[in-house]
Order: C-alpha cells, then structure tokens, then sequence
C-alpha cells in the first residue's frame, strides 16, 4: 500500500522576500546531511483522518508550535522518490526556530545491532528564503515552493 503523509508549509515575508520554515530529519541518518535533506514538517495520515487536520497534527508534533491563524492554501500533492505522496497546504506565520521541540521515535542504529535510539523527529528549523531553500529541501518538495511562490506573485 502506498504510503502519504501531509504536511504543513510554513512562510513569512521579510523585508518584501518570502521565507519558508524547513526542517531538517533528526537521527544518525541524517545528521551529516544538509542539501536536499530539509523537509516540510509532515508525517502520515492516520486511518479515517482528515489529511489537513493530518498536516497540522504532525506540524505540531514535528516543530512544537501550534499552526494557528487558519488560511491554509492547498497546494498540488508532490510524490516523493520512495513513492510516497505528500499533501501540503501553505499558510502565513512566524515562530523561533531556535525553539523547535520535536517528538521522538525509536531506531535502530547501527542497523541490524539490536541498539536503539531515542531520535527527534526534526532536530532543527529554520527560514530560508526562496534561492536557499531551493538548495534545501528534499528535491521532490521544492515543487511545493515553486507552486507557493507563483501564487504569492499573482496574488
């Protein structure tokens, strides 16, 4: 069965530049990554749930600020390289990245040693604006902040 998740795309605007709320995986996997390693914060759906209520579930879960204010903007799902399908909705807001506090899950590392880690889900946030960004995220979600941007313009 193929897997989605939904996630949540966080922007702002400073000094007339859009900025967007990456976060970067936590664990041994991922700690020495950096380009094409940032996310939207998103996780799976649960059976029965709204995929936006989804979305604002794991936002909060992932970066611990609670996505308020409403106007959440649909955006076209993306699939990713693993074939998961990410639904994601783009809405204004600000926060401290410098405050994120995430959930944790259990891995095993190193594989297959039968030790396990407690891991952040995201061990880090930040704003990045556009060209930055691009350099960023997981490159199958840039499409996310390409379609946002184009929106923002017209708007």
């Amino acid at each position: 069965m193929q897997k989605v998740s939904a996630g949540l795309l966080m922007y702002r605007v400073r000094d007339g530049e859009l900025e967007f709320l990456l976060a970067h995986p936590g664990g041994p996997f991922w700690k020495d990554r950096d380009a094409g390693a940032w996310t939207i914060p998103k996780g799976e759906i649960e059976p029965g749930e709204e995929p936006l209520a989804a979305a604002q579930r794991e936002f909060e879960e992932e970066v611990g600020f609670k996505p308020d204010g409403g106007g959440f903007l649909p955006l076209t799902p993306i699939q990713q390289r693993s074939g998961k399908i990410v639904h994601a909705w783009a809405f204004a807001g600000d926060c401290d990245p410098s405050h994120v506090r995430s959930g944790t899950f259990k891995m095993e590392w190193p594989p297959k040693s039968g030790c396990f880690l407690d891991c952040p889900e995201v061990d880090r946030a930040a704003f990045f604006r556009m060209a930055e960004a691009m350099q960023k995220i997981n490159p199958a979600q840039a499409a996310l902040l390409e379609e946002f941007e184009r929106k923002w313009r017209a708007a």
